[in-house]
């Protein structure tokens, strides 16, 4: 296995502190640009090439956007900062005692390590259940779930059996956190605007879109008016919202519910819950029940003064005592905290508390439906999801995506059309 970098294998001193980042995310991103003028050599490393825009991964899976419309390759967002140096690597462990992250190819030598490698969906002891039931955490599963989406319309229009056609036609998503209202309402949209008059044997309309939650409301991060007024505009979009409806069993054909009541489809969500990343394994630390990594206000390993651990893989109580959130805004600000650190630290500062900032907390389930929190501020309906529009294309990467997917909302916007309806891989 070869060491890296290559000054390290050659048995000389590195002339700079070297920092690697694990995770291209919102937080280990931030964590990289903000260190750009910084007098260190950064190795960047991910498991895929591109930087992913998760918020709106839904809007792949329901053919509101394509792909390439929320990612953007990692080394061209970091190509004119010459601190870093980008390795498209998959992470197999930590030697925190000889400083250095094992891959599947090399060994990499750090002074400063960050842990950005965010969370996966959970399936709560049942991993089996995946198979029907996708989660929404990467592009390949976006895709996969439009596929079954689409397809799901097809083999409704195809079969003459109602039974089939029933099953066909209704949809449960499974979870009624941010992505599983976002979900169920694009679902909605999809069926009862987009596609009404595309079909000739089945009409879209009298698609059942079923979200599913086992709490006693939707949203439980949002205020109750807020996770009410919710659920009255999921309605209104037709989705049929149950609540303390926990699922026990997932199957090709459906889902079983806790009072043993039985839901026959063939399209089945997930976004139930999430697990962090294996990196509480890789540096043998203490981990909540998520998997996520236990840190302070200063973001630092328990012990390590020279590991942080960020974003979705980590969980923190700030300065204030607040519970970061893990969310895109959360996570960046945390990449920012962290490379603060690391200057203060080089320059010789003392150590400063990470504060979080809540800049709001929004969701979206179709054309002008949407909610918005910001502490004492809440707001619902057509302000909240221009808000909301502003806020993710903000967000996204590069000003082309945001030029292209503001003017593909825009044409969505008038004339409810979703271009991006094809059925690709799997076998159809």
């Amino acid at each position: 296995m070869d060491e890296f970098p290559a000054d390290k294998r050659a048995g000389q001193a590195l002339a700079r502190p070297q920092v690697v980042i694990l995770g291209a995310g919102f937080g280990g991103l931030s964590a990289a640009t903000a260190l750009r003028h910084a007098p260190v050599d950064i190795t960047l490393i991910d498991r895929r090439n591109y930087h992913l825009f998760q918020p709106l991964l839904y809007q792949v899976a329901t053919a509101g956007l394509s792909p390439a419309q929320i990612a953007s390759p990692i080394r061209r967002i970091v190509s004119r900062q010459k601190n870093v140096t980008v390795l498209m690597d998959k992470i197999v462990a930590i030697d925190k005692s000889a400083s250095e992250v094992v891959t599947s190819k090399r060994r990499i030598h750090f002074d400063y390590l960050i842990v950005a490698t965010g969370a996966r969906h959970a399936y709560f002891g049942h991993e089996q259940w995946e198979e029907f039931a996708p989660g929404l955490k990467k592009i390949d599963e976006a895709t996969e779930i439009r596929r079954r989406i689409l397809l799901a319309f097809e083999q409704a229009e195809a079969t003459v059996d109602e039974n089939e056609r029933r099953r066909s036609l209704t949809f449960v998503v499974v979870g009624g956190g941010p992505t599983g209202v976002e979900m169920a309402g694009a679902i909605a949209e999809l069926a009862h605007r987009t596609i009404v008059h595309d079909f000739r044997h089945i009409n879209p309309t009298q698609t059942q879109i079923i979200l599913v939650e086992a709490g006693s409301r939707i949203l439980p991060a949002f205020p109750d008016k807020l996770s009410e007024s919710a659920a009255r505009q999921l309605s209104r979009l037709g989705v049929t919202v149950m609540t303390e409806a926990a699922v026990t069993d997932c199957g090709n054909d459906g889902i079983t519910l806790r009072d043993g009541r039985r839901i026959e489809t063939a399209t089945i969500i997930w976004a139930a819950g999430v697990m962090a990343s294996p990196a509480g394994k890789w540096l043998e630390a203490q981990c909540d029940r998520a998997g996520r990594v236990v840190v302070d206000a200063t973001l630092r390993l328990p012990g390590s003064d020279n590991t942080f651990v960020i974003g979705d893989t980590a969980i923190v109580t700030d300065v204030n005592g607040i519970t970061v959130p893990g969310i895109a805004p959360a996570a960046k600000q945390m990449g920012y905290f962290a490379a603060g650190s690391i200057l203060g630290d080089l320059k010789g500062s003392p150590r400063r508390k990470f504060k979080y900032r809540n800049y709001g907390n929004l969701a979206t389930f179709g054309r002008s439906s949407a909610v918005a929190d910001f502490g004492g501020f809440t707001l619902s309906g057509f302000p909240a999801w221009l808000i909301w529009c502003f806020a993710h294309i903000w967000f996204l990467i590069g000003f082309r995506n945001r030029l292209v997917v503001f003017l593909d909302w825009i044409v969505a916007y008038v004339s409810f059309n979703r271009g991006v309806r094809l059925i690709t891989g799997g076998e159809n």
